[in-house]
Order: C-alpha cells, then structure tokens, then sequence
C-alpha cells in the first residue's frame, strides 16, 4: 500500500508534532511515522515523566518541612504506587490531548517502524519511507519532503550496561516499583542532577558521581559552586574528578552493586543497592536508512544547514538526531523552521545563544546565553550583576532563599550576554531573560522594566540594575 502526503515526518517527538502541525496549519497534507508512542522520549520516557516524580518529591519534602509554616503535619507518608500512578496519569492525560491534535490538524499516524528508502518504483529519488506496521504488513509512504525527528536514546558505557535491576537507566528508574534504600548516579549532568534532587527529596541516600572538575560542566561556574553546595547541604555525597573502573563492576550477596573509582583523594569503592547511568544521548540515526540516501553524519549526527536541510535538500533533520542542544523546545523550534522552509516561508535560523537551558532540581536551575567565562574567552570585557534570592520579600515568605540570579553584561556595548539562574521558580523566570536577548536589551533597560513586588522576577530586575551597581535590594 502506498500512501501519499506533502510532508512525511519521521520520529513524534516535541519536534516531529510540531513539525507537523506547522506544515499543516500552512495546508500542506501531513503524515506522521511513530514506531512507538506519539509524544516521544518526551512524554514517555523523559521530560514529563522525569518532572512528574520531581513535584511529588518537591511536595514531600514541603510536608514533612510543614512545621517551619507553622503547620503541623502528622503521620506523613510516601506512597510510591501512588506517586507513580499520577505521573502515568499526566503522560496519558498529555497523550491524549496530542491525538486531538493531530485530529484538529488533519494529520495522519502512522504507528510503525519506517525506514528511508533509495530511487525506487514509489519515488525517483531517495527519501520514500518503507513502514513495517505492528502486525508485519508493509507501507510505503512518498512525500514531496521528509523531516527526519527520530530524537536519541540513552547512552551506555562499556561495562555498565544497564540491566533493569540493578544498573539502571533514567528510563528504567522512571518505571521503578519501589524506591531503593541507596542509589549510586554516575553522571552529574542533568539528568544526573535532577535524579540526585529527587531521590534525595524521597528519602533515598545519594551518591553523585561525574568525570569533570564540577556538576553541570556546561553551565556558568558559579551555578555549579552553589548547586554543589546545596546538595552537600540536604545530604547527597557528590564526588568530581571521578575516574570509574568499568570493568571492576560487583553484584553482592546482599543485593548491592559496587564500582572501582579514582578520585582526588585516591581509590574509592563505591556501593549502593542500585547504579543510575546517565552520561548522556546518542542520536537516533542507525536504522533508518540513511545509508540509502546521501545524507552526511558527523559524529553520529546528522548535518544540517541552518534550514534544517540535510545534504538532500528535500529531505530535513530536526531534534536530538541533529545534536546540538538536545532539547525538546529547540527540537519544537526546528521543526517550525523546518516546516516553514518547506512551505516556502523564509524562517529566521535558530540562534543557540538565544535558547533557554534549565534543570529541575531543587532548587531550579536555568541559564540562557554566554556564561562569565565563555564570555571572558571570546574577548568580551564583562561586568556581572548578581542578586541572591534571600535579597528578596517573596523568597523569605516562599522559605526559598537559596540561591541567586547572575546577569553578564559586555562592559562596552552594555549587551547582556547571558543570564545564569539558580533558585525557586528559575525555569520560569528565565523566559524575560530570553525575550531580552531576542530584543536585544540592555541591563539598563531590563532595570527599568518595573517588577511587580513581591515577587520572584524582582531578581533579574535587580541583578540587571546591579551590573552598574544600581540594585535596590543588595
């Protein structure tokens, strides 16, 4: 069976949905190939899933911290089947509203395995998908353009790979029956990081490891100082520097798994009743037949130009499978870019610089744009601007003091060049910092723009005031 559409998306990730319902709002007649569920890693097996079990860590811990609002809280207690039973209830009541989506849209699925193929009898070029469906029958489907959004899956190292038991990956934590008594996580990335947050929050006795120097290697250098120190703070052992024996890997009588490690201090033997693996993604590209058409890989991505074309021109590559940031509103942008090109629209290029970063720990972490030292390294005088949250009326009353926002500012063109988050509610927040960079504004004029008091966003308020030492609070 053949079916015909416009645009053909391969992948129904955050990028791939949205991909589609842009080219279809544009009226172009677009299918969807999804070999699992639509929503993606996404929605199953990531963003909401992981954020699901965060709020009901984040409200454990506030209950059982009752007494400092003058309440009192007796008999409290987790229920994990019931905490795991709400966030399935949040993916399905989210699955649910993207198939009306694509119902609104007109936008045919396709649940099935698809596979690019060459120049053949359907097409007389590269970029046709063969769709081996559920029950072993064949489609094909042709399109006059393909978008590729077929995301990444968890990365593994040589020695830990992941079980189900006892090595675990994010995607295997999050389906977890019952919480273990000690968790060992070897990477202190973000996944890393919010997983330490939340099973800490849960009771768990954490151990977070990473190769780097720090935690959040990627992020601005005072983040990771302050998060360390929060950590530390609530109980979870963080170690750096970390070099693990992979091969040294041991499952105990007593159910436990212990690993080898150099660390600063010297050997280390490191044991915990489960191991969490999270250093990272690798694309989604093998096996879907790239090897039919001229696409080009560099390092396991694909290449792309700034439209969102591969090296075939008709064929486009969105989301994790291209690199690059790897999340799932970059992947939503692309796809838009991507769909509008295809419609004959002239879509402005994704800027990087201008894409918001955040990490769902407690506290909050977000970031957009240059940090202190990437700005130093490219040549840039910088002025800082910094404001502690406990500067600030509605932190105290929230009992959310920790933390601080950093505004860095290009001494000679008053460009702000980035804005670094830790605290409460930073994900939230970061969204003016991003629209500042889009409009290009100046601390001065962030300064100017009038807080409504008490409130949180009084933080960059003043930390943009601050960069020329003109903060009201600190």
């Amino acid at each position: 069976m053949t079916i015909e559409v416009d645009v053909a998306v391969l992948g129904g990730g955050p990028g791939g949905y949205t991909a589609a319902i842009r080219a279809a709002q544009l009226g172009k007649k677009v299918a969807i190939i999804e070999m699992d569920k639509l929503g993606g890693t996404c929605l199953h097996k990531g963003c909401i899933p992981s954020k699901a079990l965060l709020r009901s860590a984040e409200v454990y811990h506030t209950v059982k911290e009752a007494d400092a609002y003058g309440i009192t809280a007796s008999d409290v207690t987790l229920r994990y089947e019931a905490v795991q039973e709400r966030k399935r209830k949040t993916v399905e009541d989210l699955f649910n509203g993207l198939h009306y989506l694509m119902r609104k849209h007109g936008i045919q699925i396709i649940n099935g395995k698809g596979r690019i193929i060459g120049p053949s009898i359907f097409s007389p070029r590269s970029g046709a998908v063969a769709v081996e469906l559920a029950d072993g029958e064949m489609e094909t489907v042709v399109s006059a353009n393909l978008i590729i959004a077929t995301g990444s899956r968890t990365r593994h190292l040589p020695g830990l790979a992941p079980d189900g038991k006892s090595i675990l990956s994010s995607d295997d934590a999050l389906e977890l029956n019952e919480l273990p008594g000690s968790l060992l996580i070897v990477g202190g990335g973000v996944i890393g990081v919010e997983w330490a947050s939340m099973m800490n929050d849960f009771g768990v006795d954490v151990t977070l490891v990473e190769a780097a120097s720090r935690l959040l290697p990627g992020e601005d250098l005072d983040i990771s100082v302050e998060l360390e120190r929060i950590l530390r703070k609530r109980g979870v052992r963080i170690l750096t520097s970390v070099k693990l024996d992979t091969n040294s890997c041991r499952y105990a009588d007593n159910g436990t798994v212990s690993i080898s490690a150099e660390t600063a201090d010297g050997h280390v033997v490191l044991e915990a009743e489960k191991m969490l693996v999270s250093v990272g993604r690798e694309a989604n590209a093998d096996q879907i037949g790239l090897e039919n058409t001229d696409i080009q890989l560099a390092n396991g991505f694909i290449k792309i130009n700034g439209m969102m074309q591969t090296t075939e021109p008709h064929i486009y590559a969105i989301g994790d499978v291209v690199g690059g940031l790897q999340l799932a509103h970059a992947a939503a942008h692309e796809g838009i870019i991507a769909a509008e090109h295809i419609c004959g629209h002239k879509p402005a290029p994704l800027v990087a610089s201008r894409v918001p970063r955040c990490v769902y720990s407690r506290p909050e972490i977000a970031s957009v744009g240059l940090t202190e030292h990437e700005a130093r390294k490219q040549g840039h005088h910088v002025r800082i601007g910094k404001i502690p949250f406990s500067a600030l009326g509605k932190a105290r009353v929230l009992g959310a003091t920790d933390g601080f926002v950093k505004v860095v500012a290009d001494e000679v063109t008053c460009d702000v060049l980035g804005v670094h988050m830790i605290g409460p509610h930073a994900t939230d927040l970061i969204a003016e910092a991003v629209l500042a960079q889009v409009l290009e504004a100046t601390p001065w004029e962030i300064g100017q723009t009038i807080h409504p008091h008490p409130t949180l966003s009084e933080a960059l308020g003043e930390a943009a005031l601050a960069v020329n030492g003109d903060s009201f609070v600190f």
